[in-house]
């Protein structure tokens, strides 16, 4: 049988085969991110810190400084992370095999030339045991393959997030990429005020989960963890009560308790006669979960 568009176009992503790799990725996105964050006004739940999915990688979007603007584009198909200002200027810094320390150092090199010099703390977050970036020579790893097939991954599973975002009316996020845990996410909101959150990730104070959390939430992403080809997850705040012994689908679809939320593994979506649709209904079996036991007004916050 010839493959359909739809069979080719989900990549095959092992964890084991880009671990390195993947954390390298992440402290990269890390350092472009923070970048972000120094130059914009702070945005409910932070969404002002955030990444998208572009025709080649991850995208700052627009990023204001004074009187001008720049983006930062991690290019996947050409491996570079590209500068570019609003007044035409452009500068790039390779994707390769490198401490981090360097990396770190040639965006600051750039940013400084380019007259974009911005502060950021070189303290990664949301990593047990992290390094500052201007001193880690420990993360080297870079393999373009793998870094290109986690970006295609990105591409399909950011199509059918914004099909799933479509179908509600209430608040919900862009779909978008959060550096501190690596993960592309999407998140629907009841419109009602949430307990404070507990805090407690590494290198992050309270104050980063209660601006998070401020709200009751229904939260899905991909995170490319812990094994296999990585998870689709879903997690409310606050939980409501019955929420861990829902049934959920699709088959091969659950509850796990280490993470504390639902998951279905990438390769049950990649794998499917449909991945689209596979992906559709974890999706909105897990948001009527929390829509349903936390009595949320289905009626006034769905399409």
């Amino acid at each position: 049988m010839v493959p359909t568009e739809t069979d080719s176009a989900w990549p095959s992503i092992p964890v084991a085969d880009w671990a390195d790799t993947r954390d390298t990725v992440q402290l990269m996105t890390q350092i472009v991110g923070k970048v972000r964050m120094a130059n914009t006004p702070l945005m409910s739940h932070w969404w002002n810190v955030v990444l998208y999915v572009s025709a080649r990688g991850l995208t700052t979007g627009v990023i204001p400084h004074g009187h001008r603007g720049f983006t930062m584009d991690f290019d996947f198909i050409d491996h570079e992370l590209v500068v570019a200002t609003t007044s035409g200027d452009r500068r790039s810094v390779p994707l390769t095999a490198r401490p981090i320390a360097d990396f770190y150092g040639d965006v600051m090199s750039v940013l400084d030339e380019l007259g974009l010099s911005t502060d950021i703390w070189a303290m990664p977050v949301e990593i047990p045991g992290a390094v500052p970036f201007d001193i880690d020579r420990e993360h080297v790893a870079y393999d373009a393959d793998a870094a290109h097939r986690f970006w295609q991954a990105l591409v399909q599973i950011n199509r059918v997030f914004d099909v799933f975002r479509s179908r509600y009316t209430g608040k919900v996020s862009p779909t978008h990429f959060f550096w501190g845990a690596c993960d592309l996410a999407v998140t629907r909101f009841s419109g009602r005020s949430a307990p404070k959150h507990p805090g407690g990730a590494p290198n992050c104070g309270p104050h980063v989960m209660w601006e998070a959390y401020s709200h009751e939430v229904s939260s899905a992403g991909y995170w490319p963890g812990p094994d296999g080809e990585g998870n689709f997850y879903s997690y409310a705040y606050p939980e409501p009560a019955g929420y861990r012994t829902a049934t959920i689908s699709p088959a091969g679809a659950g509850f796990d308790e280490n993470l504390g939320e639902f998951v279905l593994p990438y390769t049950a979506v990649r794998e499917a006669a449909d991945p689209d649709a596979t992906l559709l209904e974890f999706l909105q079996s897990t948001y009527e979960v929390v829509a349903d036991r936390a009595g949320w007004d289905r009626q006034a916050l769905e399409r």
